[in-house]
């Protein structure tokens, strides 16, 4: 029988320090690391205008990261294409950001399969409390909210009206308008 090598953030922190990840796009989940897509030019798109749409809207409030690791346990340290997260730049100077996000999102144009069966477990189970997926295929919205275990208790599929982040119940983003940005 086959046994798979598991890595912790540490390892991982190790190999980037060590240069052996060099000019390589990887992501650790679970354990694994795994080589991220290269992204097509609507990918890079929709990824740079939701995140001036989110800057726009939340007018310093939180912090929007495009692609940058967060740290959610010792074995998974993801880079979704948008987090938003509490506090400023100088708050990470030493460390990546951790469960505190206040919304992670995935752009998904070839990934979906991976952000629904690899990530949306390893955010639950971080207790990221809301998740969403933009999903650039069927131009809808998946936001999944009330992670209990590795498991979003709430799934809803928008693709049309209006939805609020729960940390900024305030701030109403038009669905129809993420497509469009």
């Amino acid at each position: 029988m086959e046994t798979l090598a598991k890595w912790t953030v540490d390892d991982y922190h190790q190999m980037i320090a060590s240069g052996i990840l060099d000019n390589r796009r990887v992501e650790l989940l679970a354990g694994e690391i795994h080589e991220m897509t290269p992204e097509a030019p609507l990918h890079t798109f929709c990824g740079g205008s939701l995140a001036d749409y989110f800057r726009d809207r939340l007018n310093r409030q939180a912090l929007v990261r495009e692609a940058r690791p967060i740290t959610l346990t010792n074995s998974s340290e993801p880079e979704p294409d948008i987090a938003i997260v509490r506090g400023s730049w100088s708050d990470y100077r030493d460390r990546h950001p951790g469960a505190n996000d206040i919304l992670v999102v995935e752009i998904s144009n070839s990934s979906l399969t991976k952000d629904l069966e690899q990530k949306q477990p390893i955010y639950a189970a971080a207790g990221i409390q809301e998740y969403w997926i933009l999903d650039l295929t069927t131009l809808q919205l998946i936001v999944f909210r009330d992670p209990q275990g590795n498991v979003y208790q709430s799934r809803q599929d928008i693709k049309t009206g209006i939805v609020s982040p729960l940390g900024f119940p305030e701030i109403t983003i038009s669905v129809e308008q993420l497509f469009s940005v």
